[in-house]
């Protein structure tokens, strides 16, 4: 969760949501952000590496996202974290959606960063995780018409010292492909911004 570069980051502590959602839920919630001066450009994809997913149940999600908070602001020192923490069960928001985030060194100013909970260097991608990520990324695409195909993985970050994350068993070129069509699903089959049509 730490990349170098990142303790340089102001260090004004932007707040957490830490609320969990169902993947309809999160639609929902998602569509009540209002934006000002920042918005994001793309999406940028890690794992949490740790916890494990069998270890992120060994609390409660609340519990879990206030240890978060504090690492991130009181250790880490950073401004924020990640915008989603993406587990089986809910999506978990974290950093408010329309704030920049703290997450990979060459990209915080301009993306969203998104935290698949699990090892994806060891562990299969569940498949829990894997349909709220594709809700939660279509959702957060077509809400301020991102291209799927400009999402990024950590590891494509320069400046990053996680060169592995967010683990080989998380594919980008799928990724794309899933969220992709699941903004063409959600619209109906109508032009989506930010999609391509298939």
């Amino acid at each position: 969760m730490s990349s170098t570069g990142m303790s340089a980051m102001p260090s004004k502590w932007k707040g957490i949501v830490g609320k969990g959602f169902s993947a309809e839920d999160f639609d929902a919630y998602a569509k009540t952000i209002t934006f000002g001066a920042w918005k994001p450009q793309f999406v940028v994809l890690h794992n949490t590496a740790v916890p494990r997913l069998g270890d992120w149940h060994s609390v409660s999600g609340q519990t879990r996202m206030q240890s978060l908070e504090h690492y991130y602001r009181d250790i880490q020192k950073w401004s924020g974290g990640s915008h989603l923490f993406i587990a089986d069960d809910l999506i978990w928001a974290f950093t408010p959606l329309n704030l920049q985030g703290v997450h990979a060194p060459s990209w915080n100013a301009i993306s969203w960063g998104v935290e698949l909970v699990g090892d994806y260097s060891v562990e299969p991608l569940s498949e829990g995780v894997r349909q709220n990520a594709i809700l939660a990324l279509a959702t957060l695409h077509c809400l301020v018409g991102l291209d799927p195909m400009a999402m990024h993985l950590h590891r494509e970050d320069p400046l990053t010292t996680h060169k592995g994350c967010p683990g080989n068993n998380v594919s980008k070129s799928d990724f794309q492909q899933w969220v992709n069509a699941k903004m063409i699903e959600m619209h109906d089959g109508e032009h989506v911004p930010g999609a391509v049509a298939v």
